[in-house]
């Protein structure tokens, strides 16, 4: 099987870090991007080498895929260790372990800890998890990857307390750009669902209170979806299995053809095969098909599991990316739901790196509701219109600085019109004269009339708080009194006394704020 290009650079990628040192390594592809044939080629490069590859996960279904994946890519066959299966006198160089079977002291104790040079982990963000950690501390010299779709932030944080490096990332954006994901359309429906009861549970929003917060809006949101969804083949989540299975009735109520699938249904495999056939065009569920399962058909994804997670959203999301026959773009269906805006993962989230961008681009959403915009072309326009919020902020900043300035005494120009030296020579000496001025000394110094941002220190701010004191107390020209005579063109105003400088501005006040005809300022001197 040919790796495709960003498919072959993160292999080596992969190997490039291994060899510098970093064991433990991550490798993050959104979801449709073909993280399995990644990883499949990788344990087949440490097969050649020597190693036996270890590929950990969660779920059956994973497991099962890994192993497909791997001897159609490689032609190597797998050995199970799950259940009452184990790989123990196989000959396989390569197996595919359950982690809640792998965990067990008993299983790990059957493993001299040299056993695997090589572990691969499937869906890497549960690694962090002690079942995970009780695995891989038992072999603590293998090569470690894990293997992603777009995590957040926070799941990177906590990835990076155990991963080493990022060996590679491809983003979505760069992946629909290159062709190999489809374009997705974000529509926002102008229905808005009261989320203010519902409490956070393990970080993220407590399913059973979104099933409850969302039972009075069912038959709206049916009702919309008979707009949008009626030539497309949807798949909704939804919090709790009783939301999915009274959802689905609903659904089939308006007209729809849906189907439901939970972890108790015995004919998942069936009703997953007839939804792919196009038996149903809609498939609810409730969080079920996050992970393991593909169907590239799929152009509509209803979200109403509404989470902060963005890897869960991204998930959940990644079930309509893929490219199909006939299909030109996913169309992602969102919601006005009334909760903390930027706790809440939006389509902005899937695409925009700053929180800025994905404020702007939600908000343009939600002014655009009812109509289906490319999220590319959304995070472009939400870009420039923060960039232009941002110059119109810059320009209010830079006007309100003049502004205060024009008012404001230069400290230099102050210190040369009372001719200080000691203040235009001073040096700090001491610990707390180095620091910066603090908010007090700043605050007082604006108020005094001069211009605070110049003043680097504390030492050189407490020197001209004293002196203007000082001058205050022998009536001397203020700061104020001293910009404005001297931008008029009077010199060294600083050695005037404050009764004199105050007649000669009520004089040009007098005179219309134009300089007396018998006053030279250039040549005027105090008692002239």
């Amino acid at each position: 099987m040919e790796l495709r290009p960003y498919q072959q650079e993160a292999r080596k990628s992969i190997f490039e870090q291994w060899e510098s040192g970093a064991k433990k390594t991550l490798l993050v592809l959104p979801t449709g991007c073909g993280k399995t044939i990644v990883f499949a080629k990788v344990a087949e490069d440490c097969v050649r080498n020597g190693d036996r590859v270890l590929i950990l996960a969660h779920r059956g279904e994973l497991l099962e895929q890994a192993s497909d994946k791997i001897r159609k890519s490689t032609g190597l066959g797998c050995a199970v260790e799950k259940a009452e299966e184990t790989c123990m006198g196989s000959w396989f160089r390569v197996v595919v372990g359950s982690v809640q079977t792998m965990m067990r002291e008993k299983r790990l104790n059957g493993f001299p800890e040299n056993y695997f040079q090589t572990i691969i982990i499937d869906e890497a963000h549960h690694c962090i998890s002690d079942s995970y950690q009780r695995v891989l501390q038992h072999f603590p010299d293998a090569q470690v990857l894990g293997v992603t779709a777009t995590p957040d932030r926070g799941d990177m944080r906590n990835l990076g307390t155990y991963f080493e490096s990022l060996a590679y990332e491809y983003t979505l954006p760069k992946a629909i750009k290159d062709g190999y994901l489809s374009p997705i359309k974000a529509l926002t429906i102008p229905l808005k669902i009261d989320m203010s009861g519902v409490s956070v549970q393990a970080g993220d929003f407590k399913a059973s209170d979104i099933g409850t917060a969302l039972d009075p809006y069912l038959k709206g949101i049916a009702e919309e979806m008979q707009k949008y969804c009626a030539d497309k083949k949807t798949v909704v989540f939804l919090p709790l299995v009783k939301t999915s299975q009274k959802f689905k009735d609903l659904l089939n109520e308006y007209g729809f053809c849906a189907a439901e699938v939970n972890g108790e249904s015995t004919d998942r495999a069936e009703i997953l095969k007839d939804f792919e056939e196009g038996k149903y065009n809609v498939l609810c569920n409730s969080m079920l098909l996050t992970e393991g399962w593909d169907c590239p058909s799929v152009d509509c994804v209803v979200v109403l599991r509404p989470t902060k997670v963005r890897s869960l959203y991204c998930q959940m999301v990644g079930r309509g990316t893929r490219l199909s026959p006939g299909k030109d773009h996913l169309l992602l269906l969102d919601f006005l739901w009334h909760t903390e805006r930027h706790e809440l993962c939006h389509p902005a989230s899937l695409i925009c790196e700053n929180e800025e961008v994905a404020q702007a681009m939600t908000e343009n959403l939600e002014k655009e509701a009812g109509m289906a915009i490319d999220i590319e072309e959304a995070e472009k326009q939400a870009a420039e219109d923060v960039v232009a919020q941002r110059e119109e902020a810059l320009a209010k900043q830079l006007a309100e600085m003049k502004r205060r300035k024009k008012k404001l005494v230069d400290p230099l120009q102050f210190e040369m019109s009372i001719q200080a030296e000691d203040l235009s020579g001073y040096v700090p000496s001491f610990g707390w004269e180095m620091g910066p001025p603090s908010d007090k000394q700043k605050s007082t110094l604006e108020k005094l009339g001069i211009l605070p941002d110049q003043i680097d220190n504390a030492g050189k701010a407490a020197k001209i708080l004293d002196r203007l004191d000082k001058r205050r107390q022998e009536g001397l020209t203020t700061p104020k009194q001293i910009r404005f005579l001297e931008s008029r063109g009077f010199q060294h105003v600083g050695t005037w006394q404050f009764e004199t400088a105050r007649k000669m501005i009520d004089r040009i006040a007098a005179n219309g704020w134009r300089i007396p005809h018998d006053v030279v300022p250039q040549e005027y001197h105090e008692g002239a």
